[in-house]
């Protein structure tokens, strides 16, 4: 879901959106009124005139869905971002009719699948130091950091969980160009703004003691999937 910096200075391209029905100008339209199931209408994004176009060329059975993983499998696939890198940097990006449209479709789907249940995928099977069970302030968290000499195989989780043997694939895998690993390492750390003061713990954004831990491993599944996709998507052919 887009948060307000988000819909403020960037731009949205959704499967749907919703419509309301009483955004007429009368007073009582009220944005956050939920009261009525009827009130919003579903919208499908991509246009009839689109999803023609591209029946036209790969068949009728081709949906709008389709189109729309189809766009997200284009998007990662790492010959698009070097071919039109000039026109990227410029401009939204321009979606080709490629040959193998089913097979970008179908890993835009996986990659979907796999970036929306990063919270539940199971988690990466890593050498997990535990000494004993482990209470739940013993599973809070710092900072975590690699090993020694910046070894990426290894994060010290903290002074009682260490994990080794994460697999360099899960590095290659980045998030508006930061590693998503040390995005998660950066992100759930304990810090204290310096300007208000506000004390920011992420071992209180979950009644699970074991949630950052679980999700450390889970991201490096989404990582090392997410690369082996990649690098499976079919060549660029226009």
């Amino acid at each position: 879901m887009p948060n307000l910096d988000t819909i403020e200075k960037g731009q949205c391209f959704p499967l749907y959106y919703f419509e309301d029905a009483r955004l007429d100008g009368s007073a009582d339209a009220r944005i956050f009124d939920l009261s009525s199931d009827d009130r919003f209408s579903r919208r499908d994004a991509i246009t009839d005139q689109t999803l023609a176009s591209f029946q036209q060329r790969f068949g009728s059975d081709v949906t709008k869905e389709d189109i729309f993983y189809y766009v997200y499998g284009l998007l990662h696939s790492p010959e698009y971002k070097e071919r039109f890198a000039a026109d990227l940097k410029k401009m939204i990006p321009r979606i080709p009719m490629t040959k193998d449209f089913w097979g970008l479709s179908k890993a835009g789907r996986d990659l979907a699948d796999l970036h929306l249940s990063y919270e539940t995928v199971d988690p990466w099977p890593v050498t997990s130091i535990e000494p004993f069970e482990l209470t739940p302030e013993q599973l809070r968290v710092t900072k975590m950091r690699f090993g020694s000499g910046g070894d990426k195989s290894v994060i010290v989780y903290n002074s009682y969980v260490t994990l080794r043997d994460i697999p360099r694939e899960a590095y290659e895998y980045q998030v508006n160009g930061k590693l998503a690993i040390e995005w998660i390492m950066d992100r759930y750390e304990v810090k204290v703004d310096k300007d208000s003061g506000i004390h920011n713990d992420p071992n209180e954004w979950s009644e699970d003691p074991r949630y950052v831990l679980d999700l450390v491993k889970r991201m490096i599944t989404v990582s090392v999937g997410t690369m082996r996709i990649v690098k499976g998507l079919p060549a660029l052919s226009v």
